[in-house]
């Protein structure tokens, strides 16, 4: 499978993941991942559902070191979000908790179109799940959203999980020098953009 890499050196591997590939084995031990197509060591996790950016270390101790950056809350991460609806609030914080952790999500609404809009949206912190639980709890879920909306409920229909990690800013675990990366948005948003113009 051609996986797009957007930036690669001695240390790290960032890769743009398609929409519906695993990042790790699941309990149900599905052996197809971006993990086992790289052969390297994840440092965070997206959804299957999930496309855009994601890094990989190519050793433990850099992979320690990237953990340490994420945990310290020194990796800044933009997502761009479609989503049902469009929010009263032009941009804000949501706080609600997920799965019991506290948990923060900025949000800013970048256009509005008929019936929908496109959010940038930036997690503070890294709950599982966090970005499409709190766009779903102010009453705008992710389009293509199954698993925290129920599909009839949307009066526009996409045929995928409309969330894409489009932009990475942190500093390399190994050199120091900062780092930003950025995903254009996948083929499948630009041709539902045109059909919903």
């Amino acid at each position: 499978m051609n996986i797009p890499v957007v930036y690669e050196d001695d240390y790290l591997l960032v890769a743009d993941k398609p929409s519906g590939l695993l990042t790790v084995v699941t309990p149900k031990n599905e052996k197809r991942t971006l993990t086992s197509i790289l052969g390297l060591l994840p440092c965070h996790r997206l959804d299957r559902e999930t496309s855009g950016l994601i890094i990989y270390a190519k050793d433990k101790s850099t992979q320690r070191k990237m953990a340490q950056e994420f945990k310290d809350r020194q990796v800044k991460k933009t997502y761009i979000a479609f989503v049902s609806g469009i929010p009263h609030k032009r941009e804000g914080v949501i706080k609600n908790r997920v799965e019991g952790m506290s948990a923060q999500t900025y949000y800013k609404v970048i256009e509005s179109r008929n019936g929908f809009a496109i959010l940038e949206a930036r997690p503070f912190t890294g709950r599982t799940n966090q970005i499409r639980i709190h766009l779903k709890s102010i009453g705008h879920p992710v389009l293509g959203e199954d698993r925290f909306a129920f599909r009839r409920d949307f009066r526009i229909k996409a045929k995928r999980l409309m969330l894409h990690a489009a932009k990475l800013d942190f500093k390399h675990p190994v050199t120091g020098k900062p780092l930003v990366l950025e995903s254009g948005v996948p083929l499948y948003f630009t041709e539902f953009l045109g059909r919903y113009n």
